[in-house]
C-alpha cells in the first residue's frame, strides 16, 4: 500500500507553542455544558504548526489537551508518532491532570516505547512509532501533549480536522501554516465558513484558521462522508520536492507526472521473465485473454508483501526485483505487470486509487495525494480490464467493493487523468437462493439450500473461500445463520470467476425447534435464513442525509414440506412495499402439504435528504416484520 501522512488524534504527529496550562486551568468545571453532552472526550486547546522551511524541509508542530470523561475515551488518552527516514521526532512531552485541573505527572523518557511499525504482512518497512500513555483511569481526567516533526521534502502536508471523529467536542483549535512568500499552499474548507487570516511578511507567507466551541457529533445511520458533516481544511502545495525529485501538483496532470517519474525505468524484466510472457502470450491472438494469461501468471508465480521503503513509500521495487524474489506490494506488483504486458505488446497505465470498502469518495476538485493503493488499468481497443495486482485469487477485470466505484488517478507519459473504476449494479450484485426443506412433527428442520452469489454479494465469501480453513468455515456458518440450535450437515463451494465472478453454495443444514408445536398446530416461518435483523431506531432529529452507495438484488424461493393431516389455519398476506430506498415483496402459498415462499429485495443507492429518514424507518421496519411471520397449520381431527 502507498504510505500516506495524515492528522488525527490517533496518529498526532505534531507542534510546539507558547500555550502552558496552570493549575486549575484544565478544570472540568471550566467546561461549558453544552460541550458536555454526547461526548465522551473534550479538546480543551489545540494548536498546530506546519512550516515548510524551504522545498525539501518542512517542520510539524502540535500541542493539545483532551479531557477523557470515560472509558471510550481512553483509546484518544496516548501519543502515538511514527518517524523513518523521512520523519525525524525532534520533541515529544506530555502532562496528566486530574479533574480539578491539578498536574499530577508529567512525561518521562523512560515510559516512552519505540516500536517497529511494520504490520503483519509487511516485510520490510522503514516505519517505527514512538508510544507514550499515562494508563490512567479515574475520571475525569487530562491529558496534553506537545511533539515537533521534521519531514523531508514538501510533499506530505496534514489536513485540519478538529472533531476528528464522533463523540469528541472542542473548546479551541487552531492550524497554522507558515511558508517562503514564493511558496504556493493550496487549501480547501469544509463547513468552514471564514476564511483563513492571512499574513504577508517579508520572507514568508502565514495562513491561520480557528474555531471555538464545537459540540460533539453522533454518527448517524447510514451518514455522508466526514467532510460533509465535520469542519475540516485540507493543504496541499503547488510545487514540491522530495529528496531528489520535483513535483507539480496543482493539476491532476501534475501529480501523474511526478509519479510517472518515480516508476520511470523501473519496467525492465529479466531474460528468462521476458521469454516465459512471449511463451504465453504469442500464441494467443485475442488481447484481452492475454491479458488474462499474464495475470493468472503474475498471480501465480507472486505473492503480496508490504513493503514500505524509499520515497515515503511512494516509489515502486523495480520489475527484475519482484520477477527475482517473487513478491512486492501494491505498486511494485502494479509496476510488474505493468512490465509484463508491456513485453507483450500491450500498454497499461499505472494507477492510483484510495481504496477500501466505503471509500468512494475524493475530493476531485482538490488535486492532490489522496490515495492508498495502486492498480492497474488496461485500456484495450472494445475494452478497460483493471486489474488488483496484490490479490492471488481475483480474476482477471474484476475489482471488488475494495476498489471499484470511485475516482482514479490513470498514470501514463503525459501525466494523470482522473476517471472512474466500474461499478457494479442493482441487477449485477445479485443473490438468489433456493431452498427445499422440510418439518416434522417435533418442529425438526432439513433444508437444502442453494444460493449463487455474484459481483460484490459475493465478495465476502470468496475471502473466506481462500482466506479460511474448512473448519474455519464451518465455524463462521455455524455463526451465520439466524436459527436456534442448528447444524451445518454439508457445505461446499463452486466459484466461476470472469469480470463478473460468482460463487455457488450449497448447504444442508437442520435445526431443532425450528417450527413451534403448540397443541394441535404448527407455527413455522416460511423465511428460514434470509431474515434482515436491521431495525433502525426512529429520529426525530435526523441532521444529515442517508447515503448509500450499494445496492442489490435478493431472490428467494423456499419450498417446506410439512407432515401430513395439517391443514392451514393463518396465511400471512403477501407484502409489497415500493419505497425510493428500494422494492420489497414476499407471499406464502399453502398448497397440500407443502408451504411455497417467495421474497424479492432490491436496495438501491443514492443520497436522499435527512427528512426521507422516518419513511426509511418504516421500510426497514416493515420488511423487519414481515420477514418474520408465521404460517399457522392446524391438525384435523
Amino acid at each position: 500500500m502507498l504510505k500516506i501522512y495524515c492528522i488525527g488524534l490517533y496518529t498526532l504527529l505534531l507542534l510546539s507553542f507558547d500555550v502552558y496550562a496552570g493549575d486549575g486551568d484544565y478544570a472540568v468545571s471550566k467546561i461549558p455544558a453544552e460541550l458536555l453532552k454526547k461526548a465522551d472526550v473534550v479538546k480543551r486547546m489545540e494548536e498546530i504548526r506546519f512550516e515548510v522551511v524551504d522545498p525539501g524541509k518542512s517542520r510539524l508542530y502540535h500541542k493539545y489537551a483532551l479531557t477523557i470523561l470515560n472509558e471510550n475515551g481512553d483509546r484518544y488518552a496516548r501519543l502515538v508518532l511514527d518517524y523513518d527516514k523521512l520523519r525525524a521526532i525532534k520533541s515529544m512531552d506530555g502532562t496528566l491532570y486530574d479533574a480539578q485541573g491539578k498536574k499530577l505527572k508529567e512525561m518521562k523518557k523512560s515510559e516512552i516505547k519505540d516500536l517497529s511499525g511494520t504490520s503483519d504482512i509487511s516485510l520490510m518497512d522503514d516505519n517505527r512509532i514512538k508510544v507514550h500513555s499515562f494508563f490512567h483511569r479515574l475520571y475525569p481526567y487530562t491529558i496534553e501533549y506537545e511533539s515537533e516533526v521534521q519531514i523531508v521534502g514538501s510533499f506530505f502536508f496534514p489536513a485540519w480536522d478538529p472533531l476528528g471523529n464522533e463523540r469528541i467536542s472542542v473548546v479551541q483549535s487552531g492550524m497554522t501554516v507558515v511558508a517562503p512568500a514564493d511558496f504556493t499552499i493550496r487549501y480547501k474548507a469544509f463547513n468552514y465558513k471564514n476564511e483563513p487570516v492571512i499574513q504577508n511578511e517579508k520572507s514568508s507567507k502565514k495562513y491561520r484558521w480557528e474555531i471555538k466551541n464545537l459540540e460533539a457529533l453522533e454518527l448517524e445511520y447510514a451518514y455522508p462522508s466526514w467532510d460533509y458533516i465535520a469542519p475540516m481544511v485540507y493543504l496541499a502545495p503547488a510545487k514540491f520536492a522530495l529528496e531528489k525529485y520535483e513535483g507539480d501538483m496543482s493539476t491532476w496532470q501534475g501529480l501523474g507526472k511526478f509519479i510517472y517519474s518515480l516508476n520511470s525505468g523501473r519496467d525492465i524484466l529479466p531474460e528468462n521473465i521476458k521469454l516465459k510472457v512471449h511463451e504465453l502470450a504469442d500464441r494467443i491472438t485475442n488481447p484481452k485473454e492475454k491479458v488474462a494469461v499474464l495475470y493468472r501468471f503474475m498471480q501465480e508465480n507472486t505473492r503480496y508483501i508490504s513493503i514500505q521503503l524509499g520515497i515515503g513509500g511512494l516509489q515502486p521495487f523495480d520489475a527484475n526485483y519482484v520477477a527475482t524474489k517473487k513478491y512486492g506490494d501494491c505498486k511494485a506488483l502494479s509496476n510488474y505487470m505493468y512490465s509484463l504486458l508491456k513485453e507483450a505488446g500491450i500498454p497499461a497505465c499505472y494507477t492510483l486509487v484510495k481504496a477500501g470498502r466505503g471509500a468512494t469518495y475524493l475530493r476531485e476538485d482538490f488535486p492532490s495525494n489522496q490515495f492508498n493503493h495502486a492498480i492497474l488499468c488496461v485500456p484495450l481497443q472494445k475494452d478497460t480490464v483493471w486489474l488488483e495486482c496484490t490479490s492471488q485469487t481475483l480474476p482477471a477485470g474484476y475489482l471488488s467493493s475494495f476498489t471499484a466505484d470511485r475516482p482514479v488517478l490513470i498514470i501514463n507519459e503525459n501525466g494523470g487523468k482522473l476517471v472512474r473504476t466500474p461499478s457494479y449494479n442493482i441487477k449485477q450484485n445479485t443473490q438468489v437462493r433456493n431452498i427445499v426443506a422440510s418439518v416434522n412433527n417435533e418442529g425438526f428442520l432439513n433444508a437444502d439450500i442453494k444460493t449463487t452469489y455474484r459481483a460484490i454479494q459475493q465478495d465476502n465469501l470468496h475471502y473466506l473461500i481462500h482466506d479460511l480453513s474448512k473448519d474455519k468455515q464451518l465455524e463462521y456458518l455455524k455463526k451465520e445463520i439466524e436459527l436456534p440450535h442448528y447444524d451445518v450437515v454439508r457445505f461446499e463451494y463452486k466459484e466461476f470467476p470472469s469480470s463478473l465472478p460468482s460463487i455457488d453454495e450449497n448447504l444442508e443444514i437442520t435445526a431443532l425447534n425450528f417450527a413451534t408445536v403448540t397443541g394441535k398446530r404448527l407455527f413455522i416461518t416460511p423465511n428460514i435464513i434470509s431474515r434482515s435483523d436491521l431495525k433502525l431506531k426512529k429520529d426525530e432529529t435526523r441532521k444529515y442525509p442517508v447515503s448509500f452507495t450499494y445496492s442489490y438484488t435478493d431472490i428467494d424461493t423456499t419450498t417446506i414440506k410439512v407432515p401430513g393431516g395439517y391443514s392451514p389455519e393463518a396465511i400471512p398476506a403477501p407484502v409489497i412495499l415500493d419505497t425510493k430506498f428500494g422494492r420489497y415483496s414476499s407471499a406464502v402459498e399453502v398448497k397440500g402439504d407443502q408451504i411455497h415462499y417467495s421474497r424479492n429485495m432490491e436496495k438501491f443507492s443514492g443520497e436522499f435528504p435527512a427528512t426521507d429518514y422516518t419513511e426509511l424507518v418504516k421500510f426497514y421496519d416493515q420488511i423487519y416484520k414481515a420477514d418474520r411471520y408465521r404460517v399457522v397449520l392446524v391438525k384435523k381431527d
